[in-house]
C-alpha cells in the first residue's frame, strides 16, 4: 500500500507497505546489477549505508548465474542475503543499451548474449517468469527503451507495442502470483511510460497505462542523450498524468542535482550507477562537489573524503591513503569510495524526507544545490 504523507508543491513524501517492508520515499535505490554492488560492498555493508532498496537487472542474472538457479536458492533476497526490498529492471533497458545484440518483434526481443554470444528470447512473458523466479519485491513490465533521438515515426510505433507488452505483462504476473510454487506471490508490478522527447506521446501513454491499475508508474527513455533541460520539460508534462496515489519512479537518474529536480516535480523512486561508477574511478560526492582523488593535491592530505560525513570510511581514512589504494590498484579502495558515494546518495535522500515532512523542500534544495558548486573547503 501506498500512502502519501506529506507534499509540498508537487514533490510527495510517501511511504509503499510491501511484503519484504516500508520503504520510506523520495528513494535511492542502490544499483547491484549482478546481484551484487560493483566494488566489493556487501549486503551488511548496505545496511550500514543507509539502503532501503537493492535494484537488481533481469537480463543480467538470467544470463548468469540463470533464473532457475537463483530460484533454486530461494530467490535473490536469500541467494544475496538481504531481507529488505528489491526491485527488478526487466531487462527493457537492453533492448536499447545492447542495440548491436538484438532483434525486436511483436513477440518479444532475440539477443545475442553479451557474455557467450548464445541466442536468448525475452518477452513480457519471459521476462514476468524471470522476474517471478527471482522473486523481487517490485518487478519491471518489460518495453523497448527508444532512443532520444529516433524519429518520431518510430517512437509512436515502440510505444504502442510497449502498451501491448505492458498488457501481456500483467496477466502473466497475475498468473504467476497465483502459483503455489512462485516463492513471492505479492511481487509488485510496475509499468513504464515511453515516448522519448515527444510530451503529446509521452502525455497520451501516460493516459493508457494510468488506466491499467498497476501498482507503480515508470518514467523510462531518459538520461539517454538528452539535456538535462528536455528530461525536466518531459517530467513537468508528463508526471501529473500519472496516477498522485501510485509511486512514480525515474528510471536511470542521476545526479544530486537531477534527483533535487526530480523531486520537486513529484518523483518518489530514482536510481542511477554514477555513485558506484564514479567511486571506482575515485570520484567522490561531498556537499561542496565532487573531487577527484587521483588529483595530485590530495597526495598528503591528512583528512576525510569531507569533514563531518558519518559514513564508516570517513570516520576511519584519510584522502591520502584512499588516494594511494587507487593508485596502487588495491581493491579496498574502489571499495571505500563506493561505500561513501552511496552514504552520500542515502544520506541526501534521508535529508530530503525530513525537508518535506518539515514543509522546507524549497529552501533545502536552493540550500543544498548551492553549497555543491561552491568547490572544496
Amino acid at each position: 500500500m501506498y500512502k502519501i504523507l506529506k507534499t509540498e508543491g508537487r514533490a510527495k513524501r510517501a511511504r509503499l507497505e510491501t511484503v519484504h517492508g516500508t520503504i520510506q520515499t523520495p528513494v535511492f535505490m542502490n544499483v547491484g546489477t549482478a546481484a551484487a554492488i560493483k566494488g566489493a560492498v556487501s549486503t551488511m555493508d548496505l545496511q550500514q549505508l543507509k539502503t532501503q532498496v537493492e535494484l537488481s537487472n533481469t537480463y543480467h542474472l538470467h544470463v548468469r548465474p540463470g533464473d532457475e538457479v537463483v530460484k533454486k536458492m530461494g530467490g535473490l533476497h536469500e541467494f544475496m542475503v538481504w531481507d529488505k526490498p528489491i526491485l527488478t529492471d526487466s531487462g527493457g533497458f537492453q533492448v536499447f543499451s545492447l542495440a548491436g545484440l538484438r532483434k525486436i518483434k511483436e513477440e518479444g526481443v532475440y539477443f545475442h548474449s553479451h557474455v557467450d554470444g548464445r541466442k536468448i528470447f525475452m518477452g513480457p512473458e519471459q521476462s514476468m517468469q524471470i522476474q517471478s523466479n527471482l522473486a523481487s519485491t517490485i518487478a519491471m513490465a518489460f518495453d523497448e527503451c527508444p532512443s532520444s533521438v529516433a524519429d518520431r515515426a518510430y517512437v509512436q510505433a515502440s510505444v504502442d507495442r510497449t502498451t501491448r507488452w505492458l498488457e501481456r505483462c500483467k496477466v502473466e504476473m497475475n498468473r504467476l502470483n497465483s502459483l503455489e510454487d512462485t516463492i513471492n506471490r505479492e511481487q509488485m508490478l510496475f509499468g513504464i511510460n515511453q515516448g522519448a522527447i515527444y510530451d503529446d506521446i509521452r502525455i497520451e501513454h501516460a493516459k493508457v497505462i494510468r488506466e491499467m491499475n498497476l501498482d507503480g508508474y515508470a518514467v523510462g527513455g531518459l538520461a539517454v542523450g538528452e539535456s538535462h533541460e528536455e528530461m525536466y520539460r518531459i517530467l513537468d508534462s508528463v508526471v501529473p498524468y500519472l496516477p498522485q496515489d501510485k509511486p512514480t519512479y525515474l528510471m536511470g537518474v542521476g545526479t544530486p542535482a537531477n534527483i533535487l529536480e526530480g523531486v520537486e516535480r513529484g518523483v518518489d523512486f530514482f536510481d542511477c550507477v554514477y555513485p558506484t561508477r564514479n567511486g571506482r574511478h575515485g570520484h567522490l560526492y561531498t556537499n561542496f562537489g565532487k573531487i577527484n582523488l587521483f588529483n595530485a593535491k590530495f597526495e598528503t592530505d591528512p583528512r576525510p573524503i569531507e569533514e563531518g560525513c558519518q559514513c564508516p570510511v570517513c570516520q576511519h581514512y584519510s584522502r591520502a591513503y584512499i588516494r594511494h589504494l587507487l593508485k596502487a590498484k588495491e581493491m579496498l579502495g574502489m571499495r571505500l569510495c563506493v561505500m561513501h558515494n552511496l552514504y552520500f546518495y542515502n544520506t541526501m535522500m534521508e535529508e530530503i524526507r525530513q525537508a518535506l515532512d518539515e514543509g522546507r523542500f524549497a529552501q533545502y534544495k536552493a540550500e543544498k544545490l548551492y553549497g555543491m558548486t561552491q568547490g572544496e573547503v
